[in-house]
């Protein structure tokens, strides 16, 4: 007969959103347990924090463990395009928040935050795949395959779902829904950076216009390793060798900004190609499970929020999901999947605006309002629950309306 184990919350994945939700849930006294399909180390794109994220680490007891492992501090982001330059600086921003965060290979990030909560108590099983979940009234019982490919099943009074990419109940369930974004593509390898630049320079994040609908990613960390990554209109790759070394090479030859730092730099890993990577859902909860982090909705890399809307929706679901255990009332349409889709939207506006211009032609302004630019900068650090911001309240119209002021300011000139 096959083996049963009860829990009080099965967590899906040992990614930040399920690291962030089981710490949590633990510290109220639940019996957590995590199960991964992966063995960690692995490797994962999203390297780039956003300040926001520190405020989830330090609330479930993340933050020491990271503090120790001396990752790349990052304290704004460089945008570049041609001659012109637009920077951000954390420190000054419209939101009453963290001012830096990191740069991450996050195969060792994803790896130090479960250590940790498997340090606090939270059994964490990785090599571990859900091959099949049923919901009975107040419990669910999940099958899962092990390593040595035994079987067992684990009886759960909730389900979070943080399973990334693999995206567990949306497949089994139904619940994948198309993204409404373009399909883009992404190709990107780590470079040993010998050529990396002195001071700021050299230490923060980049991102480069190619073109209006093509951009670089250029991610310093502290080992002295540097993520560069292409992001582009699958057109953009027609005629480009298949590959994938003498793509990067080809590529990177394309533009100032990475043909001389990089060309003869030593790559440290097979450079590797992303396609239609948006996606999304039709609901992000159920009765007895909530879905968390990728395997939600992700939107687009160029502002590094997927870490930012992991770790926010894990600590919201984590949260909810004590309260309904502890029979308290949950309204998890307001509290959860509006609360989430408020953050989502007023990113998506961002991510839509940068690729059709209206987005670039505010960030290389001349003469920006300094405080339009500082609201600007908290969307950038992952401020985007702040309503007092008129930039995250309103942000369906104020960036395209601000764009269109500045091309009549333009012409009229």
């Amino acid at each position: 007969m096959m083996q049963t184990e009860k829990v009080d919350v099965l967590v899906i994945g040992a990614g930040p959103a399920g690291c962030v939700a089981s710490s949590l849930i633990h510290k109220q006294g639940f019996k957590v347990k995590i199960v991964e399909r992966e063995k960690f180390p692995r490797f994962v794109i999203g390297e780039s924090l956003l300040p926001r994220v520190m405020d989830h680490l330090e609330e479930a007891g993340l933050m020491d463990a990271v503090k120790k492992a001396g990752f790349q501090e990052k304290f704004g982001a460089k945008f570049v395009k041609g001659d012109e330059v637009c920077d951000f600086n954390f420190s000054d921003q419209f939101s009453n928040g963290w001012t830096w965060t990191w740069q991450v290979p996050r195969s060792q990030f994803d790896q130090i935050l479960a250590q940790t909560v498997a340090s606090f108590g939270v059994d964490v099983e990785h090599e571990t795949t859900v091959t099949h979940i049923e919901f009975d009234g107040s419990h669910s019982t999940t099958t899962v395959k092990e390593k040595d490919g035994s079987e067992k099943k684990i009886e759960a009074r909730y389900i979070v779902d943080a399973s990334g990419y693999g995206r567990v109940i949306p497949r089994m369930f139904n619940l994948d829904k198309p993204s409404d974004f373009e399909p883009r593509k992404t190709h990107f390898t780590h470079f040993r950076d010998l050529k990396r630049p002195d001071g700021i320079d050299g230490n923060r994040i980049t991102i480069v216009v190619h073109e209006q609908r093509t951009w670089i990613w250029i991610i310093p960390f502290s080992n002295g390793i540097t993520s560069v990554g292409y992001v582009a209109d699958p057109e953009f790759y027609t005629g480009i060798t298949e590959d994938p070394v003498e793509r990067m090479k080809e590529i990177i030859a394309r533009d100032n900004n990475t043909k001389e730092r990089f060309k003869d730099a030593e790559m440290m890993m097979e450079p590797r190609s992303i396609e239609g990577y948006a996606i999304s859902t039709k609901q992000l909860y159920g009765k007895g499970f909530v879905l968390c982090g990728n395997a939600t909705e992700f939107l687009d890399p160029v502002f590094s929020s997927g870490v930012t809307f992991a770790m926010e929706s894990g600590s919201k679901a984590g949260k909810l999901v004590c309260d309904a255990l502890n029979n308290k009332p949950v309204n998890w349409e307001t509290q959860y999947t509006d609360y989430m889709m408020q953050g989502i939207n007023t990113f998506r506006t961002y991510v839509s605006s940068w690729y059709n211009g209206d987005l670039q032609e505010i960030f290389f302004a001349e003469n920006p309002e300094p405080e339009i630019k500082r609201q600007i900068c908290s969307v950038l650090a992952g401020y985007v629950w702040d309503m007092d911001n008129p930039f995250v309240r309103k942000h369906d119209k104020v960036v395209s309306s601000l764009a269109s002021l500045l091309r009549l300011r333009k012409k009229v000139a």
